[in-house]
């Protein structure tokens, strides 16, 4: 039987008799490209598809013994001797971080690999062989535009999945002895395959450990989790929109290797004077046929209150004026953008006679066609 699995690396962009620095290289620009927090919400299962793909092609070809197998039989050579584990094991992913010094770059590779059961970074490791982090929880909450604008401390509650109290994640029953788990008879994997192409995985019985315990946890029923309420303070920073996602580490459910993210999802609801435009915002103020003809101080609110504003004498319907820093924080500069405040000048619908006598007066002082 064929694999299916593309060439390795074709998968990189790179020739077979590429050098070390040129896959490593490779593999730099594609991990920046499809790394799922780079992408929008719509590709970010494609991206973690691929991201999976070139990871694993640069786990083969940047060591050398595998390399060299690979060369020689293709993906049967390589699926024949190594689970997926092996595969990635001894892996070094830490320089891409380092490179770019951006520590919260690694959480995709916490959050594909972590179930493999060992230590992609190494910092000693993510539990034992198996152990996986718990699921993650998508929640979505709604803050205002003056929220959105200063930030906001908003209370979170909501039920997740929970270490289990009394057997503390275990399980089992405390006290409960161990004995050889009948799955896998001790050897912690399960191999299947086909002629000389064998495929090995952790058994999903006892998690790679070879042993499970006698007695199942009375109050988790075994599973080392409950339902539980959890209640959270989240601080949302200046300058989120609606699409926003906040991702909070631990807050999701728990698992073998530790809980999993809670993404905090943000709708931004609708104000009544002000429109949004990225970091600006944008309102329209009325004034009189006289303001806007002599000029002068006008008020003006603001996501902060009201304010005074100075327009000039002879100013036009639509005119728009800025007002600096007014605006909303922008997340990357964290810096504030303006307001923008359009003038709509009020015109009477009704005049007294001898308001209409003043007017038409006025209009052959200055020579205007009635």
């Amino acid at each position: 039987m064929m694999s299916t699995k593309r060439d390795y690396y074709e998968i990189l962009g790179v020739s077979k008799g590429a050098s070390a620095e040129e896959i490593k290289k490779a593999y730099r620009k594609l991990a920046l490209q499809y790394h799922p927090d780079r992408v929008g919400e719509e590709q970010k299962k494609e991206a973690e598809e691929k991201f999976k793909e070139i990871s694993e092609a640069y786990a083969v070809l940047s060591d050398s013994k595998k390399r060299e197998l690979y060369d020689k039989f293709g993906h049967a050579g390589i699926d024949s001797r190594y689970s997926t584990e092996d595969i990635f094991r001894g892996a070094d992913f830490s320089w891409i971080f380092k490179d770019f010094g951006a520590s919260s770059f690694g959480s995709i590779f916490e959050d594909i690999f972590s179930g493999f059961g060992f230590d992609i970074f190494g910092t000693g490791g993510q539990g034992r062989r198996g152990a996986r982090t718990g699921e993650d929880i998508h929640l979505q909450t709604s803050i205002s535009l003056v929220e959105a604008a200063s930030g906001a401390e908003k209370e979170l509650s909501f039920y997740h999945l929970g270490r289990c109290p009394k057997c503390q994640g275990a399980g089992a029953e405390p006290g409960s002895s161990k004995q050889t788990c009948s799955t896998c008879r001790g050897r912690g994997v399960v191999s299947s395959g086909l002629g000389f192409i064998s495929f090995s995985q952790t058994c999903p019985t006892c998690k790679g450990e070879g042993e499970v315990f006698r007695k199942r946890c009375t109050q988790c029923a075994g599973q080392g989790r409950i339902k539980a309420k959890k209640n959270i303070k989240v601080n949302i920073p200046a300058g989120v929109d609606t699409g926003s996602v906040l991702r909070l580490r631990g807050e999701g459910h728990f698992g073998e290797a530790g809980y999993g993210v809670l993404y905090l999802h943000i709708n931004v609801k609708p104000h009544p004077l002000f429109t949004r435009d990225e970091d600006m915002i944008r309102c329209n103020v009325r004034v009189n046929i006289f303001k806007a003809i002599l000029g002068g101080d006008i008020e003006v609110p603001t996501l902060n209150g009201k304010v005074q504003m100075k327009i000039p004498p002879g100013t036009q319907p639509d005119t728009v004026f800025r007002l600096k820093g007014k605006g909303i924080m922008n997340l990357r500069t964290k810096r504030p953008g303006d307001e923008l405040v359009k003038v709509e000048v009020e015109i009477p619908k009704r005049l007294s006679s001898k308001e209409r006598r003043l007017l038409e007066e006025w209009a052959k002082l200055r020579r205007e066609e009635l």
